[in-house]
């Protein structure tokens, strides 16, 4: 009998280890590796042109992603400095006096990439990790084209009416931008991240979505940040990526910042409740923070946002820029 019963234990034992791993491994973060390459290239230079300065927004590593640079392509020595605002990391070059009329600059970057999830709010009093942000301030501070005037204020006040924790009034801010504005490229206005246009008109991209979010949480005291990069199609290939994404995170007190995409929540209502809380393993984000003063700075006004070539002509803006975002999936050989 003896035997039996100690057969019996063993064999819970190790179901039980089995299932705990199954149940690991079905829980833990999804990973995806791949190539990203970021081209841009400078056209129809001016003759005569004594000096032309680019900017290139350059991915960092933090909790959600590793970047190893592979190659970096350029007509002439390149540097890798920091905007003094946000921490961005930016690409910088100058070319004196140009001999021809365009100019290429190419880079490459193997990114891991890993889904970021934080939605156990049962947890909001227990400080796993610290998740205090030195620029706190900044994120409850208004944007050039995302005030937080009287008017945004009555605004968010009445979404969150009844509200009485800052989850709840997120959550409640979250889901009026879903069910009052629209995902519309069509006509013009709209890719500006203008918290007064898009509740206006109720219309737009990603960037006016998350303008509506992240105004709406600093009118009622809740700090909230801006990053864009790129989206990468769900299916695993290689391909060319036609634009940029943007999504948002907000702060809670107790608990540490809170990942959001509202547009994509918007665009796939089977995954809304998924992307209040996290941000999936498909995207590689470049910078954050809206209005942005490059290092060295730039001689035109500060960027709306910091994702495509900035480049300048003697000093001025120059508008005559391309470019091309490429990606490639790598197998997944180690998830560490």
């Amino acid at each position: 009998m003896k035997p039996r019963i100690a057969c019996a234990v063993a064999c819970l034992i190790i179901f039980c280890i089995f299932f705990l791993e199954v149940s690991e491994a079905t829980n833990a973060p999804k990973i995806r590796i791949l190539e990203f390459t970021y081209i841009a290239r400078v056209d129809d230079i001016p003759e005569g042109t004594k000096q032309i300065s680019i900017w290139l927004p350059y991915p960092k590593n933090d909790a959600n992603q590793k970047i190893t640079p592979l190659r970096i392509s350029a007509p002439c020595p390149a540097s890798i400095n920091k905007d003094g605002k946000y921490g961005n990391y930016i690409l910088y070059l100058t070319v004196a006096n140009p001999a021809c009329r365009s100019i290429k600059v190419e880079m490459k970057f193997r990114v891991k990439r890993r889904e970021y999830i934080r939605r156990d709010f049962d947890q909001m009093h227990i400080r796993i990790r610290n998740d205090f942000d030195p620029m706190m301030q900044r994120w409850l501070q208004p944007d050039r084209l995302v005030p937080i005037d009287d008017r945004i204020k009555i605004l968010a006040e009445d979404v969150t009416r009844g509200k009485t924790s800052n989850l709840e009034k997120a959550r409640a801010i979250n889901d009026y931008t879903i069910a009052s504005l629209t995902y519309d490229k069509s006509g013009t206005g709209w890719g500006r991240g203008d918290i007064c246009y898009a509740c206006d008109v109720r219309r737009g991209n990603c960037t006016d979505f998350h303008a509506v979010f992240i105004g709406f949480c600093r009118a009622v005291g809740i700090p909230a940040k801006f990053a864009i990069g790129f989206p990468l199609p769900a299916e695993r290939g290689q391909g060319e990526i036609a634009g940029y994404h943007c999504w948002a995170e907000f702060y809670l007190k107790g608990y540490g910042w809170v990942p959001v995409d509202v547009s994509e929540a918007y665009k796939d209502p089977a995954r809304r409740e998924y992307f209040f809380g996290a941000h999936d393993e498909n995207r590689v984000q470049f910078t954050i923070g809206r209005d942005i003063v490059l290092n060295p700075p730039q001689n035109g006004k500060p960027l709306n946002y910091f994702i495509y070539p900035y480049v300048e002509v003697d000093g001025k803006p120059f508008s005559s820029v391309q470019y091309k975002f490429l990606f490639k999936d790598l197998a997944i050989k180690n998830a560490n």
